[in-house]
């Protein structure tokens, strides 16, 4: 038996790529002869970020179906074709034992193509609101992996194995304390933090809100780590204080995670999935302009389980100072939320993606 090879496809956004590269590594620490080939979207974010996690990606040439009759939609049906010409060409000439699709349009067609030739697949479903391209897969793969309870009405139950989602190894295993964190943002590590996360790009809504509410979170002294976003590190970083870090970007998310007491977010699959091993008070301002409002379903999930606090974008200017000081002057409700929350968290996701992956092998 020669080396396994495998074929990772899923991107448009970090999380469909994340997940991907963390299943990537798994396996490659399991089988360092591996040989792994990625499927992206040609003109989306996986064709920088998958070479610089050190692997060969190729890209096809497609997009979404736009939701509104537009011109784009007109090349819709020919770029499908395209890509499904190209997937069958990539699946003869690479071989996969095994085809790996996390999300996002460029899985499709590689998924479709592998499944009809009898090549065991599997997909990752990191939200709690299948996206399109996974429940159109759902009769054609093996394995469905999810991170949610009750994913039985988008994919048949027989295939759903509950793993949840990968994360960063360094979140994994935390090690750092918070006099350690504290001082990495130069801020002192006995005054009440709050972090803020936006996303990588930033959320325009969340910085709005930051920005009028400066007063408010001085008026209690707290600390803010304030990731804004490298769109909007430019109109923000003049707020910057003793009291105040404005961040275009955060390079160790385990330090920013330890030195918050609470924490703003949005409630994309990978940020909830991280932030229920953190397991810290948070209030998620879901993003409405997403696919499916699949953030909204995220976050009530947990809402559901007492295990964080929504506030819809629409709410903010009304409710957010009541949410908040609910939460900061109350000892007992930020121990119940992060008690909860932790409930959730599924450490170990990656472990268990890649052992259901060994099993197709078989």
């Amino acid at each position: 038996m020669g080396s396994y090879r495998f074929i990772l496809s899923g991107g448009g956004t970090g999380g469909h790529i994340y997940p991907a590269i963390a299943i990537a590594n798994e396996l490659k620490k399991r089988h360092p002869d591996a040989e792994f080939l990625f499927v992206g979207a040609e003109d989306r974010m996986e064709m920088e970020k998958v070479p610089l996690a050190g692997y060969k990606i190729i890209g096809l040439e497609i997009s979404g179906f736009q939701r509104k009759l537009t011109l784009k939609n007109l090349s819709f049906p020919f770029k499908v074709i395209k890509s499904l010409r190209k997937a069958g060409k990539i699946v003869s000439e690479f071989k996969p034992d095994v085809v790996i699709g996390t999300g996002g349009f460029a899985s499709g067609p590689v998924l479709r193509v592998a499944s009809g030739r009898g090549i065991p697949c599997l997909l990752q479903e990191q939200n709690s609101y299948a996206g399109v391209t996974n429940k159109l897969l759902k009769n054609k793969v093996a394995k469905v992996c999810v991170a949610y309870d009750g994913m039985e009405k988008f994919f048949p139950a027989a295939k759903i194995i509950k793993t949840g989602n990968p994360i960063r190894a360094s979140l994994a295993e935390m090690k750092v304390d918070k006099s350690q964190a504290a001082g990495f943002f130069m801020l002192n590590p006995r005054t009440p933090t709050v972090l803020v996360l936006g996303g990588s790009l930033g959320a325009r809504r969340i910085n709005q809100l930051i920005e009028d509410e400066l007063t408010f979170f001085k008026k209690f002294g707290i600390q803010i780590i304030w990731q804004c976003g490298k769109l909007y590190y430019d109109d923000y970083k003049k707020y910057s204080s003793d009291l105040v870090k404005v961040e275009d970007f955060l390079n160790r998310m385990d330090f920013a995670y330890t030195a918050a007491d609470i924490i703003i977010s949005r409630a994309g699959a990978g940020s909830v999935s991280e932030l229920s091993v953190v397991g810290k008070p948070t209030i998620f301002i879901p993003s409405p302009t997403v696919a499916e409002d699949h953030q909204t379903k995220n976050a009530q999930a947990l809402v559901d389980k007492n295990a964080a606090v929504m506030l819809k974008e629409e709410n903010l200017d009304d409710d957010f100072e009541t949410v908040f000081c609910e939460i900061f002057d109350a000892q007992e409700r930020q121990q119940e939320l992060s008690e909860n929350f932790k409930k959730m968290a599924l450490p170990k996701a990656t472990e268990h993606i890649v052992d259901e992956i060994e099993k197709l092998l078989n």
